[in-house]
C-alpha cells in the first residue's frame, strides 16, 4: 500500500494548487473525492460479494452432509423395520399381510350435517312482512340514522 503521510499530502495539494490553479482545485478535488468514494464502495461490494460466495459454498457442503447423514438414518429405519417384521412374523407364525406390515385401516365415510342443506334459512321471513313490521334489513350508521329522522325546517 502507498504510505501517504502529512508531508506527503502537503506536497500534492502544493503541486496541485500549482498545476491546477485556485479557480479550479475544489471542483477537482470533490470530484477525486466522488471518484475515490465509488472506487471504496465498489471494493467493499466485491469483498462482500467473495464472502457470500464463499458462505454459500459452506452452506452447499453442510447440505450434502446433512442428505448423506439423513439417508444413512433412513437406510437403518428401513433394515430395522424390515428385521422387526421378519421377527414378528416368526413370533406369531404369520406372514406379513402388507409391504410395511402394519395392517391400515379403512377410511371413515365423509361427515354429512343431518339436514339437507343447512346453509339456507329455513324460517326466514317475507321481505314484505319485514317492511310492514318495521324490521330493519340493512345496517345503518348512528349519524345516518339522526339525519334520516330528523325533522325538516318550516320556512
Amino acid at each position: 500500500m502507498i504510505d501517504l503521510g502529512i508531508s506527503k499530502l502537503a506536497m500534492i495539494g502544493a503541486v496541485a494548487l500549482i498545476v491546477i490553479g485556485p479557480e479550479k482545485l475544489p471542483r477537482v478535488a470533490r470530484t477525486v473525492g466522488t471518484l475515490l468514494g465509488k472506487a471504496q464502495r465498489y471494493m467493499a461490494d466485491v469483498k462482500a460479494e467473495v464472502n457470500r460466495s464463499m458462505e454459500l459454498d459452506e452452506l452447499k457442503k453442510m447440505k450434502e452432509t446433512v442428505e448423506g447423514a439423513a439417508r444413512d438414518v433412513n437406510q437403518s429405519i428401513q433394515s430395522g423395520a424390515a428385521d422387526f417384521e421378519k421377527s414378528w412374523a416368526d413370533a406369531t407364525g404369520t406372514a406379513a399381510e402388507s409391504s410395511s406390515g402394519f395392517d391400515v385401516p379403512e377410511p371413515l365415510p365423509e361427515y354429512r350435517h343431518p339436514k339437507k342443506n343447512w346453509r339456507l334459512k329455513q324460517g326466514a321471513m317475507p321481505n314484505w312482512y319485514k317492511a310492514r313490521a318495521g324490521v330493519r334489513t340493512h345496517a345503518q350508521s348512528g349519524a345516518a340514522r339522526v339525519a334520516r329522522f330528523r325533522p325538516t325546517k318550516f320556512h
